[in-house]
Parts: C-alpha cells; sequence; structure tokens
C-alpha cells in the first residue's frame, strides 16, 4: 500500500494537482487522499475514484489483464467447435432451380 500510495502521489505532483483539487475531483475527503497516499490505506472504490480523476484507470488492464477462458473452459467448448465448412446451401439450390432438371431429364 505504501508503493501504491507513494505512485499515486507522484502522478499527481507530475500533473500538478493538488490534494484538495484531486479529492474534490475523486469525490473523497482530502485526509482520505493523504491516508492514501501515506500508505494507511483505502477501499477499491477510493482507489478506482483516485485513479480515474488522475486519467489512468486504464492503467488497471495492464496490471490485470483479462485472463480470457480457463482450459477447463475451453475443453468444454471444444466439442462445440465448428469442424468444417458447409457451403452455401441457397445458392447451390438457386443455381439447380436456374438450370432446369438435368439428371434424368430422357423423357
Amino acid at each position: 500500500m505504501i508503493e501504491i500510495g507513494l505512485r499515486l502521489k507522484r502522478e499527481r505532483l507530475n500533473q500538478n494537482i493538488s490534494q484538495a483539487d484531486l479529492s474534490r475531483e475523486a469525490g473523497i475527503a482530502r485526509k482520505t487522499l493523504t491516508n492514501l497516499e501515506t500508505g494507511e490505506g483505502c477501499s477499491m472504490g477510493t482507489l478506482l475514484g483516485v485513479l480515474r480523476a488522475l486519467g489512468r484507470l486504464e492503467n488497471l488492464d495492464a496490471f490485470l489483464p483479462d485472463p480470457g477462458p480457463s482450459p477447463i473452459q475451453l475443453a468444454k467448448l471444444q466439442g462445440k467447435e465448428r469442424q468444417r465448412a458447409s457451403g452455401p446451401r441457397e445458392a447451390i439450390v438457386k443455381e439447380e432451380a436456374k438450370e432446369g432438371w438435368k439428371w434424368g431429364d430422357e423423357e
């Protein structure tokens, strides 16, 4: 928590934003922001609010990327995946209708 607080403080200072302005933008008390910056802890909502106010919410994707489906989920889906392509059936039927009946047309 101390490292996260220090990084948030550095980012706030790099953007030249005062604690009062950032806390107002994040919708939290200035004391809460001070506690966060000194590593005393905060709720997840507070952290997300501060990241959003700093314009850094998208950085969570780098920290915790989407894991995608698990190997078990992939195995369950395996049997349901398409194994081969089927041709455009409507096009074949329409083409045969245009040409007329060919096979067995001896009569």
